[in-house]
């Protein structure tokens, strides 16, 4: 029997933002109710990236499709559509999920028909005069717009993503290319706003690492082209000057392959200097095949808890919108909420109270948080296996039998079951939640 003890007098740190999510459910109207589930889960971010990928409504977000021409005047209004996008902003603003904005272009998975939008600038300064007027119409109010004080902006998605340019869906150029275009734009727009976190460059992820962080026997050219480019990256931007003030990174692969890569990145950012950067795990899904099935609850929350321990600064999963198939959050045909939106409501509330307290745990795939704030205690455990477990809980700053247990199972949305007691029988891949 797995022992499990948390202890609401030990606070251990901050509860990190890692339940933040790629996009929304509907683009850019909220017909269904979405933005308030997610406002509800105290969702705190929505990466922008693909956002009009799975929708019939092209400008939105990407660079070029709010500058459609690029040999247009970059200091005149006219030559932008910020139309849809505005849309979409004011209601994530409006319920409270910030926007973590990513300059540049949604995949183009049909590329080898054509190419659009994902050769490099023309002019990689003008290019960043452009992304400076989008910066300005959203955080100073430039050519009729906001002041959102949005802080995050992230320059290009996954350049890495092939080895052989023909074959790369995100970056038709070479990577000395793309290297040109993040200190040309990264120096710019620090200069021009030095209270924004500037970064990227969304690598499309560290597969080809083993434990022991060498190349695994079964890696590919291609990921190993993901670990060539990180460290040539990180080469060029310490002898450039390049400002990385966040280093994000894409994953869709299990717990422990991503606790090694989330350690790996920071050793590896720490060695060239960059100790101050954040890190984001922007993209990451544990298997979307999963999508609608209870297992799928389990491992998005597993993974959460898992990577609030590691030197991952944030997590942003894909996706929530609920067009796209990578969406385990919302049902596509009835337009309510898969058991999955439960895994981040029970992180977001634990999240909400602040402070994160010590749980231990011996039982392999399962997994414990806890949480307390001024006036509320919290905890989650995971069982994140085929098997059923029983646990034997002791808890320290709570008297047991107390709370009411909310179930999520098989047989189960998220339900109450009754009031928790030491001794706790946990299905296959499920969640209790308790509440104080």
């Amino acid at each position: 029997m797995d022992q499990i003890l948390i202890d609401f007098n030990s606070p251990v740190g901050t509860m990190k933002r890692m339940h933040a999510i790629n996009n929304v459910q509907t683009v850019p109207y909220d017909f269904y109710g979405g933005l308030d589930l997610l406002a509800q889960a105290n969702i705190p971010y929505a990466r922008l990236h693909d956002t009009g990928y799975y929708s019939s409504i092209t400008p939105l977000v990407d660079t070029a499709a709010i500058f459609p021409h690029f040999d247009a005047d970059e200091n005149d209004p006219c030559s932008y559509d910020f139309s849809f996008t505005d849309v979409l902003l004011s209601e994530m603003n409006e319920k409270g999920i910030k926007p973590f904005y990513r300059l540049g272009a949604t995949i183009e998975n049909f590329h080898q028909i054509k190419a659009y939008h994902i050769h490099p600038p023309k002019d990689f300064s003008k290019w960043a005069r452009v992304c400076e007027h989008i910066i300005m119409h959203y955080n100073e109010g430039w050519a009729n717009g906001f002041h959102m004080d949005i802080e995050y902006w992230e320059i290009w998605n996954e350049p890495d993503n092939g080895h052989i340019i023909e074959e790369n869906a995100c970056w038709h150029g070479t990577k000395e290319e793309f290297f040109e275009l993040y200190r040309v734009t990264s120096t710019y727009l620090k200069e021009k706003f030095p209270r924004l976190k500037i970064g990227g460059y969304a690598s499309s992820g560290f597969y080809a690492l083993t434990n022991t962080f060498i190349k695994a026997a079964n890696s590919s050219p291609r990921k190993e082209y993901f670990l060539e480019f990180f460290e040539e990256f990180l080469d060029y931007s310490r002898k450039n000057a390049c400002v990385i003030d966040f280093f994000s990174w894409h994953s869709y692969t299990s717990v422990e392959k991503n606790v090694i890569y989330a350690q790996h990145i920071r050793d590896r950012l720490d060695a060239h200097g960059f100790t101050d950067c954040e890190v984001f795990l922007n993209e990451w899904n544990p298997d979307f095949k999963n999508r609608g099935k209870t297992r799928d609850a389990a491992d998005v929350l597993a993974m959460m808890i898992a990577m609030q321990s590691t030197p991952t600064d944030m997590c942003m999963y894909y996706d929530a919108a609920e067009r796209s198939q990578y969406c385990g959050i919302f049902d596509p045909i009835t337009h309510g909420v898969f058991k999955t939106y439960y895994a981040f409501y029970v992180f977001g509330q634990m999240y909400a109270m602040g402070e994160q307290c010590f749980c231990q745990s011996n039982e392999k795939d399962v997994f414990v948080m806890a949480a307390k704030g001024t006036d509320k205690k919290a905890f989650a455990i995971v069982n994140d296996s085929e098997n059923e477990k029983t646990v034997e809980l002791s808890v320290n700053g709570a008297d047991l039998p107390c709370g009411n247990v909310m179930a999520t199972d098989d047989a189960h949305m998220f339900d109450e079951i009754g009031p928790l007691d030491k001794k706790i029988i946990l299905p296959p891949f499920s969640i209790r939640y308790v509440e104080f």
